[in-house]
């Protein structure tokens, strides 16, 4: 059955191309939708010479030499075209007539860019996929491989050539295929344990499936090799023993306090210092426990060795248990292959500080009491006594001896423990040590916020002087801290207004003087000027009554007297 001349028209204007076609006397006799749109014209133009449509056509050339011409460029009005010419037989073999078949040179460059750009991404995406130093490794939707990346390769030992176009199994040589079984399930696998290659190489396997419209294409893998990450840990945990052994940085210099009370603290922790003696430090939270454990090590003859910190609370019993006295390999699930030494060998011979002494249990204070005792440790999982040469500080804010009556704390640990106790008193008991504190806390905060204040105000220095500081040191670095926070661009003093409010602050303004307190002062400059004038206030307040006085201060009627006269105020 021949097509008719419309059913012939109709499947060109179907067509994206635009044609057209001219007879032996170079007239149109058919020009599709697409070439109509291309030219812009009607149907008004069958018939007419091809020239007057379009002036630059070459099909009368091709009418009267019979060759055809391929991709060839061409102007049609302002659109530039891409074109083939070819000529047209009848049933004699002679020329008849010419059709062109042509398109938008701009759609060419566009499709031409298309490609050029999925060519990009593609170079782009082999490069990457070959560069990850994880090994991956894709199947299609018949669990055939279809790709690798180089490190599966270095990973498993397996060549493209062994895998490309082989079932998921090929490189299984102990467990079951994930890839199979993202396939059957169509849900991601997580960190499946399993060897692979010819030398049996331990890996954990990711894999997820490919769904692409919906439908499942195939699932991807990615292989991590089991030694590169315990290679990692390994270095980790070295890393993180010598962060242990770098914390030990303070000094007795460091430590801020000349009243009365924090010398003769000081004066007792540099006596221990110079024994290898067991020193217990005792205080609240917030009163410098831990820096004085440090300066302590920094002042014995173990300076030089290793100083390990360990925060009791912070721990399970048994994770505290293996973290102090380290495991043999298989001593629980989970224990590292040739096991791990604990942190009593790694301080040997140095200092080990046991923060939060207090929360120790029952079953290990026993472990400990060894320590103490014997200087030896048993591994978790082990028999064998390893002798360990560590001086010991411990740090508690509990009260011990509750504990000793209430059965959670050994008698005989306590003893051992409580071998050089030293008492770090309440920032409520030395308070002529705060404008000494302010004054080092303001530059520090200086440099951390980017500021440059000069000093505090002589009312905003009362404002904490009269303030109880339940938590001690560590709440009067916050209070200062927010109170930096709350000032305005240009205020370099603090005043009272920026303080966050305090309670229980009834103590005296005092009527000091009203020029701010600087930080340029000498600590005894800042202290003797604000003493001498609260002291004056609050006689003045108490109508020289001394054992008035001395209870408003919270203070001895002793000390009261010593201050009076050291002001000249008696």
């Amino acid at each position: 059955m021949e097509l008719g001349r419309v059913e012939f028209e109709s499947i060109l204007d179907k067509i994206e191309d635009a044609v057209l076609a001219i007879d032996a006397a170079a007239n149109i006799t058919l020009l599709n939708t697409a070439g109509r749109k291309l030219i812009g014209c009607g149907d008004d133009v069958i018939g007419k010479p091809v020239t007057e449509v379009i002036a630059s056509t070459r099909l009368p050339e091709v009418l009267r030499s019979g060759v055809a011409e391929l991709n060839q460029q061409q102007k049609l009005s302002e659109t530039g075209i891409v074109t083939n010419r070819f000529p047209l037989y009848n049933q004699a073999g002679l020329i008849s007539g010419a059709v062109a078949i042509f398109h938008d040179l701009s759609e060419v460059k566009s499709l031409k860019d298309q490609i050029s750009s999925l060519q990009d991404v593609k170079t782009l995406l082999n490069a990457i996929f070959d560069a990850t130093q994880d090994a991956i490794s894709v199947v299609d939707e018949n669990g055939i491989g279809i790709l690798i990346n180089p490190a599966y390769t270095r990973i498993t030992g397996f060549p493209e050539s062994d895998v490309i176009n082989k079932p998921a199994t090929v490189d299984i040589a102990e467990g079951e295929s994930v890839h199979l079984k993202v396939l059957q399930t169509r849900e991601s696998i997580r960190g499946v344990p399993m060897k692979v290659g010819p030398k049996r190489k331990e890996v954990i396997v990711y894999c997820s499936p490919i769904i692409v419209g919906g439908k499942l294409r195939g699932s991807v893998g990615v292989v991590h090799d089991v030694s590169e990450l315990r290679k990692l840990s390994e270095e980790l945990e070295r890393a993180k023993s010598w962060i242990r052994r770098l914390e030990a940085k303070y000094t007795f210099a460091d430590i801020i306090g000349t009243s009365e009370t924090m010398r003769h603290v000081i004066e007792q922790a540099e006596r221990a210092a110079r024994t290898p003696a067991t020193v217990l430090l005792r205080g609240e939270s917030g009163t410098g426990k831990e820096m004085f454990a440090h300066a302590i090590h920094h002042a014995s003859e173990r300076r030089s060795k290793p100083f390990i910190r360990v925060n009791c609370a912070a721990l399970t019993p048994s994770l505290l248990e293996s973290e102090l006295f380290g495991y043999e390999e298989g001593a629980f699930t989970g224990a590292k292959r040739g096991g791990k030494i604990g942190l009593f060998e790694e301080a040997h011979p140095g200092t080990i500080f046991l923060d939060e002494i207090g929360e120790i249990n029952i079953g290990l204070q026993a472990k400990l009491l060894r320590v103490l005792q014997e200087k030896e440790i048993t591994r978790v999982g082990g028999n064998r006594a390893i002798p360990v040469n560590v001086r010991v500080i411990a740090a508690t804010n509990a009260n011990l001896e509750d504990k000793l009556k209430q059965g959670s704390l050994r008698e005989d640990l306590f003893y051992r423990l409580n071998v050089f106790p030293i008492y770090i008193p309440p920032l409520r008991q030395r308070k002529e040590d705060i404008p000494l504190l302010v004054a080092f806390l303001i530059p520090k905060f200086n440099q951390e916020f980017g500021r440059n204040l000069t000093g505090i105000s002589s009312q905003a220095l009362a404002e904490l002087i009269a303030y109880d500081w339940a938590g001690n040191v560590r709440e009067l670095e916050n209070i200062i801290g927010r109170a930096i926070i709350n000032m305005r661009s240009g205020e370099s003093v603090i005043e009272k207004y920026h303080l966050p409010e305090l309670a229980g602050t009834d103590l005296p303004s005092a009527a000091l003087a009203q020029s701010p307190i600087h930080t340029s002062n000498s600590y005894d400059e800042l202290f003797a000027t604000w003493e001498k004038e609260l002291l004056r206030e609050v006689m003045q307040q108490c109508g020289g009554n001394k054992t008035q006085a001395a209870r408003q201060l919270k203070v001895s009627v002793r000390n009261l007297y010593y201050k009076l006269a050291k002001h000249g105020l008696d």
